[in-house]
């Protein structure tokens, strides 16, 4: 089971939280300060997997961004990448090469693809096809409720006019 993901900036600024496991604000914020300090001093030639406190985090660097996940002992680490890989994969497909400004500035969207992918710390959904569909259709609703609000305020200012 995956606890939690994060997305880490090479300078340290945490992109991106999914905890699947009750952390208290103070647990969750001495996590990412240790995890994000461990991580960014690794050097690129080591493995991928740390022990620690009890758990394996699995993280990957993909350009300015380490995605990272943490697993109990007993889980697959190679598993976890290839979550990982599969839902960058799916970031690309949908941003067109993602980068740290498109989490930035679109991180509902972000947040919206890794719900499609993980649900309760497990791989909910692993083709890469059917979560492009499914965003495109909420990416669909949202631009007709955009439009429907556009034209009920544009029906309301010219009945106050």
């Amino acid at each position: 089971m995956i606890h939690y993901v994060l997305l880490i900036s090479r300078q340290g600024k945490v992109r991106l939280t999914k905890w699947y496991s009750p952390y208290t604000q103070k647990e969750r914020s001495k996590v990412i300060r240790e995890l994000s300090g461990m991580i960014l001093s690794r050097g690129p030639k080591l493995c991928n997997f740390v022990e620690w406190r009890g758990f394996k985090v699995v993280y990957k660097r993909y350009a300015s961004l380490y995605f990272c996940m943490c697993i109990n002992q007993e889980d697959n680490e190679l598993e976890v990448l290839e979550i990982i890989h599969h839902y960058v994969e799916i970031l690309d497909r949908y941003f067109g090469s993602v980068c740290e400004l498109d989490l930035i500035f679109n991180f509902h969207k972000a947040y919206y693809i890794l719900d499609e992918v993980l649900i309760a710390g497990e791989l909910q959904e692993s083709s890469k096809k059917t979560v492009a569909r499914l965003v495109a259709t909420q990416d669909s609703l949202v631009e007709a409720a955009k439009e429907e609000a556009n034209s009920i305020s544009n029906i309301i200012a010219q009945a106050t006019k």
